[in-house]
């Protein structure tokens, strides 16, 4: 991974709490520890930072890997430090201690710091050996993560083209589907979200990506943000399919929305589409380097509230209209820093973010519309190139 990493805020933070270093144990499902070591392991690793740089502790399996490909300063087997004797003599888990405690030793760490999710009983262990361990509380990485560099976003924008090819695809499935007693119909069978989302995996995967779960939710189950949906999609109701596909080389996500309709859902849910469409608009007219997240979502909040829907502002008890913030940052991470919502904060430039209201209730169904964009000094740039309309056609890239 080639992202450069400036870890000076968390140095900063190391000085300034007397402490000798900072230490991730996890494996790369880990985001901040991906980003930090420049390296990815389906198994635990070791990333130490210090004054003086980044340094893995692998197993003798991910060594040659590491040494060739992670971005740190050292990486270090297990071995050196007499692993397997350790864990032979005294249990896997004193064992393991025994390695971690030499390998902090021999980079001159006495106290470290730990992220808030630092494993318990290694940190216990490591207080038995004679270190001070402390927790970081303000997730220093998570937060340099938030703001991306030129590759980072073009990694992001990647997974955003693959992310479109699949979207057009699920698109294409229900804009040539026949209709039989108000089911769509494909080749024969009953159009299902099952369906649509196997076509969307085999298109991501074709492309790069792969997903642990997608959102193809027709009538009421769209009217739930978080229902994956099942079984036959209907025609005349709303259908929300959401995609957030992750690059399988680089780790980094996209994340995308849209609301479709064969035939005709009915005045009602056209309108919300519509307000659900200039809110999408009038918040991302609020993106810019300085403005808060939280001025984008009231944004959309205004929209929603004016054309006489709830929000979770205007009834925070509300279980239809607008129920969930505006977005999320998109790394690493599907959600991460920065938070488009009531507490989010300033957004700075290079910050890639979701801009996606909704409009729910299981009399009508669900509405989302979802582009990923990344924050400018003026303004900011779409990463998403995808149409918006409700009705399904067959070109949708064109």
């Amino acid at each position: 991974m080639n992202v450069d990493v400036n870890l000076a805020p968390l140095r900063e933070y190391l000085a300034a709490e007397g402490a000798d270093g900072y230490l991730i144990d996890d494996d790369a499902s880990d985001a901040d520890q991906r980003y930090v070591s420049g390296f990815t392991a389906p198994d635990p690793y070791q990333t130490l930072v210090t004054a003086d740089g980044v340094h893995l502790l692998v197993s003798g399996l991910e060594y040659g890997r590491a040494a060739a490909e992670a971005g740190a300063d050292s990486v270090s087997r297990r071995a050196a430090y007499d692993y397997q004797r350790l864990v032979a003599e005294h249990g896997q888990y004193e064992g393991k201690l025994r390695t971690l405690a030499a390998f902090l030793e021999d980079h001159g760490v006495d106290a470290l710091a730990v992220p808030r999710t630092f494993p318990t009983g290694t940190a216990d262990g490591l207080r038995d050996q004679g270190f001070a361990v402390t927790v970081e509380p303000e997730g220093i990485v998570t937060d340099i993560r938030a703001t991306k560099t030129e590759w980072e976003v073009e990694r992001i924008r990647a997974s955003q083209r693959a992310n479109e090819a699949a979207m057009a695809r699920a698109e294409e499935l229900i804009a040539t589907a026949d209709i039989a007693d108000g089911t769509l119909v494909h080749d024969g069978e009953p159009l299902t979200s099952e369906r649509v989302t196997e076509e969307i995996e085999v298109t991501l995967l074709r492309h790069g990506c792969a997903l642990d779960e997608t959102i193809v939710a027709c009538g009421a189950d769209g009217a739930d943000p978080h229902d994956r949906g099942s079984g036959p999609l209907e025609a005349d109701e709303l259908i929300v399919i959401d995609i957030f596909p992750r690059d399988k080389e680089t780790g980094y996500f996209a994340d995308m929305t849209r609301t479709f309709a064969r035939g005709d859902p009915g005045e009602e849910a056209r309108r919300r589409y519509e307000v659900t469409h200039e809110a999408y608009e009038a918040a991302l007219e609020t993106v810019a380097a300085g403005v808060t997240g939280a001025d984008v979502h009231a944004a959309a909040c205004d929209v929603i509230e004016d054309a006489g829907y709830e929000t979770l502002r205007s009834d925070p008890n509300t279980e239809t209209g607008f129920i969930h913030s505006t977005g999320h940052g998109v790394g690493l991470d599907i959600h991460e820093q920065p938070s488009v919502s009531p507490s989010g904060g300033d957004l700075e430039p290079g910050h890639v973010i979701s801009i996606e209201p909704g409009i729910y209730d299981p009399a009508v169904g669900g509405v989302r519309i979802e582009d990923l964009v990344a924050v400018t000094e003026d303004g900011y740039e779409n990463l998403t190139d995808y149409r918006i309309g409700l009705e399904p056609t067959t070109d949708a890239r064109e």
